[in-house]
This record gives structure tokens, sequence and C-alpha cells, in this order.
């Protein structure tokens, strides 16, 4: 792990990449070297339906929830959540400088006796580029 799921208001669509977005975030996970390559996944919900603030439908939001199999000490999940959030953040930049947008970013645990995990992405690792964007033939 880490599983991260971006959940945002579809307002945000016309001015934010959000397939980059994830990639960037999956990216940045691994280059924090607190997660193993083969866990990381990113995805990404949009939200059709929003109340935001005052109301104002122009509002946006992009909330980040990053869970872990437990087991990391608090600094090493202090840095990564930095180094994801700054990922996040500078990616969305030029949004926040130019409308209403709020950005938040939460990770947690998960028990990992109440958290079965099986396949088998790990056999078939270096099969992809070297940046690990497409399928190599």
């Amino acid at each position: 792990m880490p599983h991260i799921s971006i959940d945002y208001s579809s307002n945000l669509e016309a001015e934010i990449d959000i397939p980059l977005l994830c990639d960037r975030l999956r990216r940045a996970a691994i280059e924090t070297g607190a997660f193993p390559v083969a866990g990381v996944r990113v995805r990404a919900f949009a939200a059709s339906h929003t109340s935001i603030a005052d109301g104002n439908p122009d509002h946006g939001y992009i909330d980040i929830s990053v869970r872990l199999r437990g087991g990391r000490d608090l600094p090493t999940r202090e840095r990564a959540t930095a180094h994801i959030f700054a990922a996040a953040e500078a990616f969305v930049a030029p949004v926040l400088a130019r409308r209403s947008l709020a950005l938040s970013l939460e990770m947690r645990d998960i028990d990992p006796v109440l958290s079965p995990k099986s396949g088998s992405i790990r056999d078939h690792l270096g099969k992809t580029d070297p940046q690990n964007t497409k399928r190599l033939t």
C-alpha cells in the first residue's frame, strides 16, 4: 500500500487533468521510498452533487485519502504525507491561484490483521517501461 483515493467536485474537470493528477500522486508516493511500488494504487471519483461553504456552485474541492497498511512509524508517515501533499498542491497551484478550491489530504493506517491481501502485480513488475506508464510488447 498505499491506496490513494481522490474525491473531487466534478466542476474541476474542465480545469484539472485528473488522470494526470492520479499519475503525479502515484509517482510522489513512490518517491517517498516508504511504499513498495507494487502496492501503490491511485483512483479518483468525481462528486456530481456538492454543496460547499456558502453554497456558491463555483467552489471546488479535492480531498485526498491515503490508506496504509499499519506498521510505519510516525516520522515516515509525516514525511510521506508532506511529500504527497506538496505534489498535489504544486499540481493544482495554477487553479488555486484563480478560483475557489479547497485541497486536503488525510493519511490513515489500516489494521493489517483486518485487511487480507492477494494479488499478482508483483509477478508482473518490470514488464512495463521504466516510468511504469505503458505495457511493453
